[in-house]
Formats: structure tokens, C-alpha cells, sequence
């Protein structure tokens, strides 16, 4: 992210005028980003890492087939704050993002209902073709939660630093420059991070582990991408993008080899099928 976000101070210098260049193209590689920014942007910035630390944290307790959907039902919840705090207004409100939002909960707290059911023989059992043994806890399904939580903040936090603007009445930070403030704050973190893993603990994590930082490329690939959706005209992007946590629960059935119940299946798939309608009803708005 670091590299990227260079990339575009240098493009941005190149760029006179985004409009000048299609979406795409500017969204990779154009910002106006100052330095004022960073700090505006700092408070949405920590919620979105804090976020992500914790879902990542999460898994160390409890399957990505199931942490995946809880974490990506954030999004309805964003819906519901806003609409809460007056961000989205009531009259916005459409009986098909109702519809996806009460199957999102209903597909999250289902998750929650059978693991909470699951008697540990059955669990083990299911757990053994994976070779990872998941702890039956609170804290298990407390982190992606959190991460729910705290990511639906980091939008709501999104939507008020847009809303204000400035004396001419413009908005205080556009979308690249707030891009490019989230990726600077998570390359300073990753400074920091090295650092202390480094030199402090002593740790070799970066020695020879290629899955660690092949991990790392495709999260930062995908979130330089989700930026270009999200400045581009891509009518179904977001629906598109909705449907990750589907992937994630069968890239994990096949690499992983997570083997879930029939029961978590029913509660991913009434949570996805609502993630799907509610961003159907956010192009519809």
C-alpha cells in the first residue's frame, strides 16, 4: 500500500485533472492528497485496521467459512447506523434493502445459534480433515463481531468526513485523497510493525514464508481494486464485490479444508443471499 500510494503522488503531479483520464486509470494512479489530510482521515483510517486486526486475530479461533460472513455482514449494519444517525434518510429506504438487511442478521445470529449448539464430539469431528482444532469460546465469535462492529463504524465515520465541508462549499477530502491517507497510515503501521518484529522480538516471520507475503500481495492487490470500483461507474460493482465472502467460505472448503455442517451452510447462505439483495438495493438508491 505504501508503494501504491506513491505511485499516486507521483501520478497525481503528472494529472492535472482526474477528469481528464478515465475513472479507472485515475483511481490507480492519481490522488490530491495532502499532507492535512492524513490527519482528517487518521480517526476512519484506525477503525478500518483495527478492524481488519481483529478479523485476522479471529481466525487463529474459529473457521474462515464462518468468521468470513459474519465480517462481511458489516455492511448492514453501516446501513443501519446511518440511517440512525441521519446519513441515509428514511425515505431512501427501500422494502429490498430491509429485506437484505433482516437476512443478513437472521443468517449472522444463526451462525452464532449453532455454533453455541454444536456439542465438541461433532465439533472435533468436523475439524479433523483440517488438521485445526478450534476452540468452542465466546472469544471465538466475539473478534469477527468486533470486526463487524468496528468496520460498519469506519463507513459511518466515511460518510460524516465527507459530509463536511469547507467555507467555499466543497468537501473537506475527496475519495482519492482520503485513499490515499488510508494507505499511508497502513504503511507507517507496517514500519512500525517490522520494526518491532524485527529488531525488538526477534522474530524471522518474514524468513522464508511465501504464503505470508503472498497473503499480504493479494490484500493489498484487492484493496487497490476495491478503490477502483469504488470511483468507477461499475453499476454492479458492489454486488460484485458482496459476493467475496461466498469465495472465501469455498476457497477454505477446498484449501483449507474447513467441513462445516449443513446447518452453517443454511446460516452462510441466508447471510449471503442477504448481503447479495442489500447491495442490489444500494445501486437501487
Amino acid at each position: 500500500m505504501g508503494i501504491h500510494f506513491v505511485i499516486t503522488l507521483i501520478g497525481g503531479a503528472i494529472i492535472d485533472d482526474p477528469e481528464s483520464v478515465p475513472k479507472f486509470v485515475a483511481s490507480l494512479f492519481y490522488t490530491d492528497f495532502k499532507l492535512i489530510d492524513f490527519v482528517r482521515y487518521l480517526p476512519v483510517a484506525g477503525l478500518y485496521i483495527l478492524a481488519m486486526v481483529l478479523g485476522y486475530v479471529g481466525l487463529r479461533y474459529i473457521e474462515l467459512s464462518i468468521s468470513s460472513p459474519i465480517c462481511n455482514s458489516s455492511g448492514a449494519l453501516a446501513f443501519l447506523l446511518c440511517l440512525i444517525v441521519g446519513l441515509t434518510s428514511a425515505e431512501d429506504v427501500t422494502v429490498t434493502a430491509v429485506i437484505g438487511v433482516v437476512m443478513i442478521t437472521l443468517g449472522v445470529v444463526g451462525l452464532g445459534f449453532v455454533e453455541s449448539r454444536e456439542d465438541e464430539e461433532t465439533r472435533l469431528a468436523r475439524q479433523e480433515k483440517a488438521n485445526r482444532k478450534y476452540a468452542k469460546s465466546f472469544l471465538a465469535l466475539l473478534l469477527p463481531i468486533a470486526y463487524l462492529i468496528i468496520d460498519a463504524l469506519g463507513t459511518v465515520g466515511d460518510e460524516l468526513i465527507f459530509a463536511i465541508e469547507d467555507d467555499a462549499g466543497n468537501g473537506i477530502i475527496t475519495d482519492y485523497a482520503a485513499n490515499s491517507a488510508f494507505e499511508l497510515t497502513f504503511f507507517l503501521l507496517a514500519i512500525f510493525a517490522f520494526v518491532y518484529l524485527k529488531f525488538v522480538k526477534k522474530d524471522t516471520v518474514f524468513k522464508g514464508n511465501r504464503s505470508f507475503m503472498l497473503g499480504g500481495l493479494c490484500e493489498t492487490v484487492g484493496q487497490v481494486f476495491y478503490m477502483a470500483v469504488m470511483f468507477s461507474d461499475f453499476t454492479v460493482g458492489m454486488v460484485i464485490i458482496s459476493a467475496y465472502c461466498a469465495l472465501s467460505v469455498l476457497w477454505s472448503r477446498i484449501f483449507l479444508k474447513e467441513k462445516l455442517s449443513w446447518k452453517h451452510y443454511v446460516a452462510i447462505a441466508v447471510a449471503f443471499a442477504g448481503i447479495m439483495v442489500l447491495g442490489v438495493a444500494e445501486e437501487l438508491l
